[in-house]
């Protein structure tokens, strides 16, 4: 993370803790009648006070109450049992975790002994207990619990009870905090449909369900699924409680949360606040939960530099906690942090420091100190020495960070770059240590798909190679299934919604049974498995041991903070840069309006020199004799090909005679660091038999006229692979995509310069998605699309459900499931290839799924999930004929030397169009510079 931590709590609902306040009625007797009524007395006066979160009032009460109960019943009675964990509950209230776990576990046993191990009262104590160790971070133990938990009532109670769903939400929540969002999202999604089916769709449980599944997507930043998520659980409860009800001003607080975190501050702001009304007037001025909504809205102040209006927000906040919690309790940590955070900003040092020392040790002594918590108390005492100065001080705490794998890109790489600089660390370590914190919070979808790639390499060809990708397989359905969920119960219910939500289910119920199973066969019988599918990250002397001579790998970090890492086969070094990611991202999108074909002015370079003298000029003295270079780029540099950067001042030159860095440098693009152990692997290259099969020219209107009509709207512009604007569904899109005639000739004449067979030239009306499907693409080293990319918000406009980033193949004159002409992400991603790369000579090939998103994170991650090597994708809408040129020059070089690496081909091709003299106006970079190759293997040495 690019910033200071911030423990900023939400009410969310999202642990929901079958605790139980009310004592059942006892059975009338004149013996015991006293103590009854003592019992039932003393249990409205403690349900009474914790309802209002007078927590210390309440526990000498619930004490007493035990006392009766265990003289009227014996100290084995169920209802004994109810009492502890009724008075242990009161005690994980006040933080004091210490006395709640014994009470649990007491109760636990009686229930166990007196109930027998499957009673529903069993499951609510090991729900109960591992709800302790959750909020204590001890998630190994508070798992097995909680799974305990749910089979029991799924067992008893059957699989679509209420308390099923309870038990769901609160196995979903402990993944979730433990960042295991694949695993918690369909048991999130199970709690749903159970609540909605037994409980009807505008029950309050549904609203809890609906904002559980919401806030794991706006961690994921996946905020277009989360917000109608958010919206219906906040409708469901003004209708059902009222619009003054707490759990309304939770819901506002929810949404108030997806806004805040979008940037869209003026719409977060009156939910906050009216948020903190209905508390304030529903609760009382001092309730936890009253400071929880000023938490809340002073941070929004704090974010937009309203200093003055943040901070007696958050005294007022640490104030009520302090009163109503006792002085050791976590959240009083958390409004510690807040506090000082604010005079951090204001530059308040002596002031923050004490509080994020109280912070720390109310922290590790209610949680103990591999809790996240304690990792974020340390961060932010890093962060202050760092503002102060203080390097000695704040360089051992980033280097206990980084052993626990906690630490953050800010503070521990600013720190770390100081501390070199004060010889307080080597240069050596201080670098691996800078790329260990980048490694482990920069990991990218790409990167992780060819994480799973290289566990099939590792696997090899036998049975576990089988499983892996069987299990990957369902694993990338599943994916694609919770997107089409997610936007399917953001819909008003409907019997037609109800129905097509249930196939959703009934498949991804199917499909987790099936992991399951082979999940236990893996375990069973290749217990070493997970080993290969969790890289540890690489270090400098493993990176300089997969660089040939003439390489570098260049990585950058942007942030409040930026850096830029060179790393040679015999030097590294790292430099801080002058700019912060906010900077590069504007200078970025100034070159890329420059890049827009409808863009009529001529390309001045003059911004691409300004850029790389801020960004790579840094590290130019390890490059300069390296010509090939591999970049792992993070931020909105992403969205830009390295290659046309320019080193030198371009002024007075014409585009052909510019410094592009192309000119002396092969330029590779990696989606992570640790993606060059995997591409240099011993079994990378592939053993297909066949050199390349290639898609080209499909037909998207086989009518004439409207053939005609096409061609004329783009010849005054551009045959552009791509659409400009928007359509509204797959009848406009045949009306909206240009013929592209030059595909063809462009893959006949690549598939001779590698001597493909002829008929793996698949063109024209061949040229569908049923093809791509029915072909063996696994026997082809190069796999060849030419033709329209689509990225996912083209997709939205005419698909309703399941938009992703496509390549167009021929439209079907009845479209179908199974091909409606659209190659999407998904679908790719199921594919089998064994390529040693896949070409994808099309429109925006490379970009993110939305504004903002990960780079490489839709056709390209998909590609290498199915099986691709290395791929090159495009940056922007391209000239149909210049890419064409393009492709065919990257082909014939390579063929008159087969020891090229692909991005040394590429190189040449792009440097032949800007010299080309026939063709000034290739010297533009629009029309030479938006491919690049992803991630590089070895050299071929075929």
């Amino acid at each position: 993370m690019n910033r200071l931590q911030r423990s900023v709590i939400v009410v969310a609902a999202s642990l929901a803790l079958a605790f139980c306040l009310v004592l059942p009625s006892f059975a009338q007797s004149a013996r015991t009648e006293r103590l009854e009524k003592q019992a039932l007395a003393l249990d409205q006066q403690v349900k009474a006070l914790a309802q209002v979160g007078k927590y210390a009032e309440a526990i000498p009460l619930a004490q007493q109450m035990l006392t009766v109960l265990e003289k009227l019943l014996g100290p084995d009675h169920p209802l004994v049992a109810t009492a502890l964990s009724n008075l242990a509950l009161l005690y994980y209230h006040e933080g004091r975790y210490a006395k709640a776990e014994p009470l649990f576990e007491r109760a636990l046993a009686i229930y166990e002994k007196a109930l027998g191990p499957d009673h529903p009262l069993v499951a609510s104590a090991l729900n109960n207990l591992a709800g302790l160790y959750h909020q204590e971070g001890r998630y190994a133990k508070a798992e097995p619990l909680f799974k305990r938990a749910l089979t029991i009532r799924e067992t008893v109670l059957g699989p679509d009870d209420p308390h099923v769903a309870t038990a769901m939400n609160n196995l979903g929540s402990l993944f979730a905090h433990e960042g295991r969002y694949a695993e918690a999202e369909p048991l999130y999604q199970r709690a749903l449909a159970i609540d909605e089916k037994t409980l009807g769709p505008d029950h309050p449980s549904v609203a809890i369900d609906l904002n559980n599944l919401a806030l794991l997507y706006v961690h994921e930043g996946r905020y277009t699924e989360a917000e109608p998520l958010l919206k219906r659980a906040l409708a469901i409860r003004e209708k059902a409680l009222g619009p003054e009800n707490p759990h309304v001003a939770t819901a506002l607080n929810n949404l108030a949360l997806l806004y805040w975190d979008q940037g869209r501050s003026a719409e977060a702001e009156p939910l906050y606040k009216r948020a903190l009304t209905i508390d304030e007037k529903a609760l009382g001025p001092y309730h936890p939960g009253v400071a929880m909504d000023l938490n809340n809205l002073a941070a929004l102040y704090d974010k937009e530099g309203r200093y003055a209006e943040a901070e007696p927000l958050f005294e007022r906040a640490l104030a009520i906690r302090e009163k109503a919690l006792g002085p050791d309790h976590p959240d009083v940590a958390t409004a510690l942090n807040n506090l000082a955070l604010l005079y951090v900003h204001e530059g308040r040092y002596a002031q923050a420091e004490p509080l994020y020392h109280r912070a720390l040790m109310i922290h590790e002594k209610a949680l103990g100190p591999d809790h996240p918590g304690v990792a974020i108390d340390l961060n932010n005492l890093a962060g202050l020495y760092l503002q102060e100065g203080r390097y000695s001080k704040a360089l051992p705490l980033i280097q206990m960070l980084i052993k626990r794998k906690a630490g953050f890109s800010l503070p521990a790489l600013p720190v770390l770059f100081a501390a070199q600089g004060k010889n307080l660390i080597s240069g050596t370590d201080a670098i691996d240590d800078s790329l260990n914190v980048v490694q482990r919070v920069e990991q990218t979808g790409a990167g992780k798909a060819l994480n799973a790639l290289a566990a099939r390499f590792a696997a090899g060809s036998d049975r576990l190679a089988e499983l892996v990708r069987k299990d990957q397989d369902l694993a990338g359905e599943a994916a694609a299934l919770d997107k089409a969920l997610s936007a399917a119960l953001g819909l008003p219910p409907s019997p037609s919604n109800t129905s097509n939500e249930q196939q959703i289910r009934d498949r991804y119920a199917a499909i987790d049974t099936e992991r399951d199973d082979l999940g236990k066969v893996l375990a069973r019988e290749f217990p070493d498995y997970a080993a290969l599918s969790n890289p540890q990250p690489l270090m400098v002397k493993d990176i300089q041991s997969l660089l040939a001579d003439d390489e570098a790998l260049v990585v950058f970090d942007l942030g409040i903070k930026s850096y830029v890492w060179a790393i040679t086969h015999d030097a590294a070094d790292w430099k801080e840069l002058s700019v912060t990611a906010d900077e590069v991202s504007k200078a970025v999108a100034a070159l890329r309006g420059q890049l827009d074909f409808y863009n009529i002015k001529p390309f001045d370079p003059q911004p691409a020199f300004q850029l790389y003298q801020k960004v790579l000029a840094p590290v130019a003295d390890v490059l300069k004799d390296k010509p090939r270079l591999s970049f792992v780029l993070n931020g909105a540099l992403t969205s830009l090909p390295p290659q046309l950067l320019v080193t030198r001042d371009p002024t007075g030159k014409a585009l052909k005679d510019v410094d592009w860095l192309i000119r002396d440098h092969s330029v590779t693009v990696l989606p992570s660091i640790e993606s060059l152990k995997v591409l240099r692997g011993k079994s990378v290259l592939s053993s297909a038999l066949e050199p390349l099969i290639g898609f080209a020219d499909p037909m998207f209107n086989p009518n004439p006229v409207q053939l005609a009509q096409n061609t004329s709207v783009v010849s005054d512009v551009t045959a552009a692979r791509g659409i400009h604007g928007t359509v509204a569904n797959l009848a406009e899109l045949e009306k909206a995509l240009p013929p592209l005639p030059d595909t063809a000739t462009e893959l006949k004449e690549v598939a001779l310069s590698v001597h493909a067979d002829p008929v793996d030239v698949i063109l024209g009306r061949a040229a569908t998605v049923t093809r791509v499907k029915q072909e063996k693409l696994d026997q082809f080293r190069i796999v060849y699309f030419a033709t329209h990319g689509l990225l996912a918000g083209d997709v939205a406009q005419f698909q309703k459900l399941n938009a992703e980033p496509a390549l167009v193949l021929s439209l079907p004159a009845h479209p179908t499931q199974f091909d409606d002409g659209l190659l999407t992400a998904s679908e790719v991603a199921q594919l089998k290839l064994n390529a040693d790369w896949v070409v994808l000579s099309a429109c925006n090939t490379a970009a993110g799924e939305k504004p903002g998103a990960e780079a490489l994170s839709g056709l390209a991650r998909a590609f290498f999930y199915a099986g691709a090597r290395s791929l090159v994708v495009s940056n922007w809408e391209v000239d149909s004929k210049s890419a064409a040129q393009l492709m065919i020059g990257t082909f014939a070089a390579l063929a008159a030397d087969p020891k090229l690496s692909h991005a040394q081909a590429l190189q040449q091709s792009m440097l032949a169009m800007v010299d080309n003299a026939r063709h000034p106006e290739w010297a533009d970079p629009r029309y030479w510079a938006p491919f690049i190759v992803v991630g590089e293997p070895q050299k071929p040495t075929r």
